[in-house]
């Protein structure tokens, strides 16, 4: 997961303080899923940030970008932010990807 300046986890936080169980739950399986190789339902939304898209709820996205073999979580989101969540996701990584 990237780290903001101030130490914070922007991913982390928006799973964590934002989504119930149930929501978390079906996430990290499809953050476990790409740990095995397994990227799914993935675009390129450009400037090196991927969006994975969960076939759940309002349409969640996670951001991330890739070096090498690792892959850093961005940021998360849902259909419905989805133009300004690929903005600071694109932002984010420029800054610390």
């Amino acid at each position: 997961m990237c780290h903001a300046e101030d130490g914070s986890v922007p991913f982390q936080e928006w799973l964590f303080d934002s989504l119930d169980v149930r929501t978390r739950a079906r996430i990290t399986v499809r953050i476990d899923r790409i740990e095995d190789g397994n990227f799914g339902d993935v675009k390129p939304v450009g400037e090196g940030v991927s969006e994975l898209r969960v076939d759940f709820g309002p349409g969640y996205r996670v951001y991330f970008g890739q070096k090498g073999n690792e892959v850093h979580l961005i940021r998360g989101g849902s259909k419905g932010t989805q133009t300004a969540d690929i903005a600071a996701a694109k932002d984010f990584w420029r800054k610390h990807g």
